[in-house]
């Protein structure tokens, strides 16, 4: 079901409703909680299929708000008359949400340092309501039947992994996208780019054009500039650069959450429903780019460079010198190459940000944080304080070339999917 109109209508409008405490706000409160669900439930949620959950929790969150103010149209079926606080509301919808697509309790799935707690979606929200005295207030129904909604609306389209889900191996010709785990593994999550999107018609819409011919100039120019700039023992990278390529290594669904969270605090956002909306638009928008992203992958099936460089003496285009012991320096995922869905993600939320504040250059910036941290122990890398939200995405475009990973024309591309879904 397409929902355009009803929550894109209206961004600008100002609010008249009475204000909550941005810095224990509801919305940033559960939009954290979900994080922490999502990374623990690594292993029923592949890759970055998360992303599909964190969307569904803040349309319903961003609805059950809907209750109270009415300012905007809601994304599921309206709800009249919501009685009592919306705080209860706005986390009940959250819950439900993660407990109707199965986060009841999701333990430590995720191998490596640090180690991920286990979080109970259960005693999680029995906790937050009672603590606030809440747990028999009547906006609790209010948030059933929000989270009611859009479970319904996404029946069969929620992000988990479906019965017959494809397993798709990639090829091994020229320009074709093959596993380099050993043993090899078939592409990260590909049904995804079979999930019905939130706002689009289909998971084809805005797909880009074909990636560069192999045998092209532009591509051995790209090759080129990806061999010196994203090996993992590089000596043209800067380290600038190399300390971007670490930062931007980060999973791109939860920096950008984060920032959101960061953003609410200091630009002193003190309205529940103005911070609801705004996670629920970004939110949405970087998922219906994931889910195209992960089609155009499929589509295209475009070699990623490890297997680019290695082959680069049989590819056909006379400007490639290939290297068969050339690694780059972050490990390659396991999915085609173009798009990059960073890049969808990160055109998405570049966007659509502006969009909702009116403005690509926020009062006193932003600050983005990163987690990631390099096998060689090399991170995290430090905060990063941007003025706009377009130098963020230049940044993001470069990093993965820093990082290996993509060729240029992936990053350029798929930023440019994702700012055409956004708007």
């Amino acid at each position: 079901m397409v929902r355009v109109p009803s929550l894109l209508a209206g961004i600008l409008c100002v609010s008249t409703v009475a204000a909550s405490p941005a810095a224990a706000d509801v919305v940033t409160d559960w939009n954290a909680t979900t994080g922490q669900a999502i990374v623990a439930a690594a292993a029923i949620r592949p890759g970055p299929s998360g992303l599909i959950d964190w969307a569904m929790v803040q349309l319903a969150m961003h609805d059950a708000m809907q209750a109270y103010q009415h300012r905007f149209d809601s994304y599921g079926t309206p709800i009249a008359n919501g009685q009592g606080s919306y705080v209860a509301a706005v986390a009940t919808a959250a819950c439900d949400v993660l407990l109707g697509v199965g986060f009841v309790n999701v333990s430590n799935a995720q191998p490596g340092p640090p180690p991920v707690p286990a979080v109970k979606i259960v005693d999680e929200c029995a906790s937050y309501l009672s603590t606030r005295g809440l747990s028999n207030d009547p906006g609790i129904q209010a948030g059933h039947d929000a989270a009611a909604n859009i479970l319904t609306l996404r029946a069969g389209n929620d992000g988990r992994v479906p019965a017959n889900a494809e397993q798709f191996p990639g090829g091994n010709g020229i320009g074709e996208w093959h596993s380099e785990l050993v043993p090899a593994q078939p592409m990260l999550a590909a049904y995804i780019g079979k999930i019905m999107p939130f706002t689009l018609h289909d998971p084809t819409q805005f797909r880009q054009e074909p990636p560069p011919n192999v045998k092209s100039g532009k591509y051995a120019d790209e090759y080129d500039e990806v061999k010196s700039l994203g090996s993992l023992n590089s000596v043209a990278r800067t380290p600038p650069q190399t300390e971007m390529a670490l930062f931007f290594a980060d999973n791109a669904v939860q920096y950008w959450n984060r920032t959101m969270r960061r953003i609410v605090v200091d630009q002193q956002m003190a309205d529940s429903g103005d911070i609801a909306r705004m996670f629920a638009l970004v939110e949405t928008a970087m998922a219906d780019s994931l889910i195209v992203a992960w089609n155009t992958k499929r589509y295209f099936n475009f070699w990623r460079p490890i297997t680019a460089i290695h082959r680069g003496d049989a590819d056909g285009n006379s400007r490639t010198v290939g290297d068969p012991a050339w690694t780059p320096y972050i490990v390659t995922p396991n999915y085609p190459e173009y798009v990059s869905g960073a890049n969808s993600l990160n055109g998405a939320a570049t966007n659509m940000l502006p969009n909702f504040f009116g403005t690509d250059e926020l009062p006193n910036g932003f600050v983005m944080t990163s987690t990631f941290v390099h096998p060689n122990g090399t991170g995290p890398a430090s905060p990063r304080h941007y003025n706009r939200f377009s130098d963020a995405g230049d940044d993001i475009v470069d990093a993965r070339i820093y990082e290996g990973i993509h060729f240029r024309s992936a990053d350029e591309d798929g930023r440019a999917q994702g700012k055409h879904i956004a708007n």
